[in-house]
């Protein structure tokens, strides 16, 4: 039996940002090259999730999500760290006829009337630009199917609270803006994507994209060996 694919909200990211680069991720394990990585936003993901857990154990929301959302923190602690940890989570979605198992991690969880709201944390340098929902509609559809294939009911809705720096105050204390994105979604949107993925992994490696900076940088590079050996 042939092993089912494992995806995630951000390798079927890849495969909407660049098909090309996402199948030979999957199937071929070719990565995409990054940079290093800061450590200043993992670090403020980690401080902000035991800021929410303070207020989740007396059953309160931080202040500054009061009348900004529907519901309370998820009571249970004990599962959320499980969700919270990929290795760990158990918040899955599988699909039998197409082969494929979805995962991920998530950093919290809205419960209103026992219906659930992902609710996802961002940290910038700036305040936004442009409105986040076309960047991570996905991942909170992706969200809400593992919930619903779970047996946690989705509310529709899902959360982004975006935390970016304000200002420096005396003694090196910096105060940061919190914005909270509303976002309405989609599971078919999630169970589209992932048909159209696996339809593509199943066939030949797709052409370059236009509009992926890698697939341009290595066209560049291809033609400049071309140029000086060919």
């Amino acid at each position: 039996m042939r092993k089912k694919i494992s995806l995630s909200p951000s390798t079927l990211n890849v495969f909407v940002n660049c098909p090309r680069c996402f199948w030979l991720l999957i199937n071929r394990n070719i990565k995409i090259p990054r940079g290093i990585f800061p450590s200043l936003p993992g670090g403020m993901d980690l401080l902000i999730k035991d800021y929410f857990d303070r207020y989740r154990k007396n059953g309160l929301l931080p202040p500054e999500l009061e009348g900004k959302v529907k519901g309370k923190l998820s009571a249970d602690l004990s599962l959320l760290k499980k969700w919270r940890d990929w290795r760990l989570t158990d918040l899955i979605y599988e699909d039998n006829s197409l082969g494929v198992v979805l995962s991920g991690a998530l950093d919290d969880c809205l419960v209103d009337n026992n219906l659930y709201s992902p609710l996802d944390y961002k940290t910038r340098g700036f305040s936004l630009k442009e409105d986040p929902r076309k960047y991570y509609q996905l991942q909170l559809d992706c969200y809400c199917l593992m919930l619903e294939s779970k047996n946690y009911k989705t509310e529709g809705l899902a959360y982004l609270v975006y935390y970016y720096p304000n200002k420096v105050s005396e003694n090196g204390i910096v105060e940061f803006n919190i914005e909270v994105i509303k976002v309405e979604t989609d599971i078919g949107n999630a169970k589209k994507v992932i048909k159209e993925a696996i339809n593509l992994l199943n066939g030949p490696m797709p052409g370059a994209s236009s509009s992926c900076g890698y697939c341009n940088l290595v066209q560049a590079r291809s033609q400049v060996q071309d140029s000086l050996f060919g």
